[in-house]
């Protein structure tokens, strides 16, 4: 089983974005998809999260992660804001949306991936602020298990009222943009869902903004 946290603030779309994911992972054959949704206050703009758990085969269990294999964090602040990385495995990935290069950031046994997504959605044509997109674009450059081209159709059927050319554009951008600390192997998954390969146990998204904003352009 693949487990992976999201991490944002109300109203930054990281629920929408979990959604876009697991939609695209459960037809490319992962037919054990599990979302959870935790909020903390109910303030736009107030720490959420969200767990997704992906497998093979269906998934019995529907508690909140505790242990991530990947943690997707909207928001660069929340790394000295909230314990984003709580329970992430040795040798996690971190993918962080941020204009600071990889270099700048030292999270010890950890792998880091970075784009800056908040330069690259306007650039796509998308409000600033909105970064859930470019982040699914990142986590996909990260972590290689479902078809980009699948995610990008699913982002597209998301926003199809919202900007959906753009918000494609967003992914694609931050995916092609996307600068990694160190290799990433991964060779895909097993019958059971578990991650075969190199992955060292775990990837971390992490995606940077400003603030709240509203998810997907308006």
């Amino acid at each position: 089983m693949i487990q992976i946290r999201w991490h944002g603030r109300g109203g930054q779309g990281a629920i929408t974005a979990a959604k876009i994911f697991a939609t695209a992972a459960f037809q490319s054959g992962y037919t054990g998809v599990v979302m959870a949704p935790t909020f903390g206050t109910e303030r736009r703009g107030a720490p959420v999260f969200t767990s997704l758990k992906l497998a093979k085969e269906k998934i019995y269990d529907i508690s909140p992660i505790e242990a991530p294999d990947i943690v997707v964090v909207l928001d660069h602040l929340l790394l000295t804001e909230a314990d984003v990385t709580s329970g992430l495995r040795e040798g996690g990935l971190i993918v962080l949306n941020t204009p600071k290069p990889v270099e700048s950031y030292d999270l010890g046994a950890r792998r880091l991936a970075v784009a800056d997504v908040t330069a690259l959605a306007v650039e796509a044509g998308l409000p600033r602020g909105v970064v859930n997109s470019g982040a699914i674009g990142i986590l996909c450059r990260a972590f290689d298990i479902v078809p980009f081209e699948l995610v990008l159709a699913e982002i597209e059927a998301e926003f199809r009222t919202k900007r959906p050319q753009a918000n494609a554009q967003a992914a694609r951008l931050a995916y092609d943009k996307t600068a990694l600390s160190g290799s990433v192997a991964v060779a895909g998954a097993d019958g059971a869902g578990t991650v075969a390969g190199s992955v060292d146990a775990g990837l971390v998204a992490v995606a940077g903004d400003p603030g709240p904003t509203t998810s997907g352009g308006a």
